[in-house]
């Protein structure tokens, strides 16, 4: 299974490269028969988090907004024992970091070269590989966070371009969908569970995900 992960990998690292990375096409690319695993959640929903847990290490943008203005292909390869981690950009070939700050940096800057400083958004997006004794051999897409409101310097049509976007990724039929719901509010209402039983309406291929257990209500139960 780690040889199959090993050269899907690879496969998702050529597709990026040469333009292929899970845009609405009308034609059928190779991005759409590979395996992926899409995290999907609001603005502020705890994606961020649940991607450093994941990894060990805190290495994404934080602030209010819309932070993650481009996908993230985050492709995780597991290293022997006693190794030191590192991180790798595929537009940075040859350049390792091993300073978390400053593969979070890396992202905002490169967020920026193809966006400008501005709060647009873009569905070219940026793959990171991070190599660690810690991890497993995984390939995780985050997504923009969905939103109902246009901030000041986003066009009006930003609400319906981010959910675009990730419908694109997800209603592929080999996509995994993490949907991300904190736990402090009304899972009804949560957008990432809405968007994914539109798009897999028995469930299959979706798992969610609770945050923010600690600002739960008191008195109030996680199971329920």
């Amino acid at each position: 299974m780690d040889n199959l992960i090993s050269l899907v990998n690879k496969i998702q690292r050529a597709c990026t490269a040469l333009g292929d990375h899970g845009e609405a096409s009308a034609l059928p690319t190779l991005w759409e028969s590979l395996p992926s695993i899409a995290v999907v959640g609001g603005q502020s929903s705890g994606k961020s988090s649940v991607l450093e847990s994941v990894v060990g290490k805190d290495f994404l943008p934080r602030g209010s907004g819309i932070v993650t203005r481009r996908p993230l292909v985050l492709q995780l390869h597991k290293l022997d024992e006693g190794s030191r981690e590192y991180a790798e950009f595929l537009h940075l070939p040859r350049k390792r970091f091993t300073d978390f700050a400053a593969v979070r940096r890396e992202i905002q800057d490169e967020t920026d070269r193809e966006t400008g400083r501005s709060k647009q958004i873009s569905s070219v997006p940026i793959h990171l590989s991070i190599y660690s004794p810690y991890v497993v051999n995984l390939t995780l897409i985050d997504l923009p966070g969905l939103t109902k409101v246009a901030v000041e310097g986003q066009p009006d049509s930003i609400v319906q371009d981010i959910e675009n976007m990730v419908r694109a990724f997800i209603e592929k039929p080999n996509c995994i969908i993490l949907a991300i719901s904190p736990a402090n509010q009304d899972l009804a209402t949560s957008d990432a569970i809405k968007i994914s039983r539109e798009v897999d309406p028995t469930g299959e291929r979706t798992l969610g995900v609770l945050t923010k257990i600690d600002l739960m209500d008191k008195g109030t139960d996680a199971v329920d």
